[in-house]
């Protein structure tokens, strides 16, 4: 029987009276009352929204009433019941799309502002096909997620339903960037040019590449991405030059501008490494390129800040002593950290003051001393909220910002600014093998590990 059947008595099917605000609906037998005011919060495009402007007698609807009990709470609080935990999430998301309101389900499970950093369990495992272990994920702020494995991409939904498996022209993609739900930007260190991969259909957009004067291939070595723009670094495949190239994303990917082009002249290696991590800091309208290489004389890196409109460095910081494993920018600290590659030791500096000499501070006891021994090997270090992940081979710290109290104290010698670290998880979920990638969507985090061939989903909320 379709949803739709024929017409029925006023008891039953939609009914409302045109000097009334509540509604009458039948749907499978029973019948439910609502006001027209509830119904328009499904928006104009919805089943609901048709309800709500129809003044007659409307077929009833042939579909589950237990499952419509739970779309009409969602409407009327935003959130779903209890009762929901009864039912398939993807029964319920059927039954969304089929009212038109599966924004509210997503927003009500998904929602970025419900992620709490102090609650965070490995809820599940995300399973991938074939042999080869996760190089790159990227996520979307309601949850979807795109796992780039060998030369596939999978992509999951933003309730970690897997959506599809593509294989792609690259050996191994060792970048990938969620652009939306459905498409992707990817490029490799040994394959020339970035692809724009719609995920949904299997096939590339576009193919974006940086022409450099020995009119060799370009290959990429980062992605990054603001609201409006498309960061990419890219090496000739000679690299023997670099630069970073930005497109417009709201214009079909076209070129804006060429920052940061380097060329390697003799043996001075320092005068061209490429920026193999690019993140928009918003709270200064600047981008972030970071870098390192490792040499005779050890690793070596540096950290620029771009001024993209002007295409001038407003910062920039040479690392020698205890280069960076990883570094990363926050928002909402107005500072950025690093993992010193020697000591394993976490760092930061203050984005206020970074025109200082030694604008590094140590968050632990700053007791280790950078030996060469590269104890920070591998370790990752990102931004979430007002926290901050990092990991240390299989186990993961999250840092927060401790309030210090009254401007008295600090005047008699307290530092200005003080981070704790804790160890997340239970001790059934840590250890083992070195994390490889940390992500965050919705109210989840991601994290892959080395030789393993799937995901780890990390809920900060029960869902149902």
């Amino acid at each position: 029987m379709p949803p739709f059947a024929g017409s029925k008595p006023i008891a039953h099917g939609f009914h409302m009276d045109a000097n009334s605000n509540i509604v009458t609906i039948d749907v499978g037998g029973q019948l439910f009352q609502t006001t027209k005011q509830t119904l328009s919060l499904a928006g104009s495009k919805s089943l609901f929204s048709k309800i709500s402007n129809s003044g007659h007698v409307i077929p009833f609807i042939d579909r589950d009433p237990e499952i419509f009990s739970i779309m009409l709470s969602l409407l009327r609080t935003g959130n779903l019941p209890s009762k929901a935990k009864a039912f398939d999430i993807q029964d319920l998301i059927f039954e969304s799309q089929f009212y038109g309101i599966e924004n509210l389900l997503i927003n009500s499970q998904s929602n970025p502002s419900q992620f709490d950093a102090f609650n965070l369990e490995k809820s599940s495992v995300l399973p991938l096909n074939g042999r080869d272990s996760p190089t790159s994920i990227s996520t979307t702020p309601y949850g979807s997620l795109h796992v780039a494995h060998g030369s596939k991409i999978t992509s999951f939904d933003w309730s970690l339903n897997r959506k599809s498996t593509i294989l792609t022209q690259f050996t191994a993609i060792d970048s990938l960037l969620a652009l939306s739900p459905a498409v992707a930007a990817a490029g490799a260190t040994d394959f020339s040019g970035l692809q724009i991969v719609d995920l949904d259909k299997g096939f590339v957009k576009e193919t974006l590449n940086w022409e450099n004067v020995t009119r060799s291939g370009s290959t990429v070595q980062a992605i990054g991405a603001s609201q409006e723009h498309l960061f990419t670094s890219f090496e000739s495949s000679r690299r023997n030059s670099n630069c970073i190239m930005i497109y417009d994303l709201n214009n079909s990917l076209s070129t804006v501008t060429k920052i940061g082009h380097y060329e390697i002249f003799g043996a001075d290696l320092d005068s061209a490494i490429p920026a193999t991590k690019l993140q928009w800091v918003s709270s200064h309208n600047l981008l972030m390129a970071s870098g390192s290489h490792s040499g005779p004389s050890g690793v070596l890196g540096n950290i620029r800040f771009w001024d993209i409109r002007s295409g001038n460095v407003a910062w920039e910081l040479k690392e020698k002593v205890d280069c960076f494993s990883d570094v990363t920018v926050s928002d909402s600290h107005l500072a950025m950290f690093k993992v010193g590659v020697s000591t394993g030791e976490v760092f930061f500096a203050d984005l206020r003051y970074m025109d200082v000499d030694t604008p590094w501070v140590c968050l632990g006891d700053g007791r280790k001393v950078a030996n060469g021994k590269k104890e920070g090997f591998g370790c990752r270090i990102e931004s979430h909220g007002n926290q901050l992940f990092c990991s240390k081979g299989g186990n993961l710290e999250i840092w927060s910002e401790v309030l210090i109290g009254s401007l008295a104290k600090r005047d008699i010698g307290m530092p200005d600014r003080m981070f704790r670290k804790n160890m997340m998880g239970r001790a059934k979920d840590m250890g083992g093998f070195r994390i490889t990638n940390l992500s965050f969507g919705g109210n989840k985090m991601f994290v892959t590990r080395k030789d393993q061939q799937c995901v780890e989903v990390w809920n900060s909320v029960r869902g149902v």
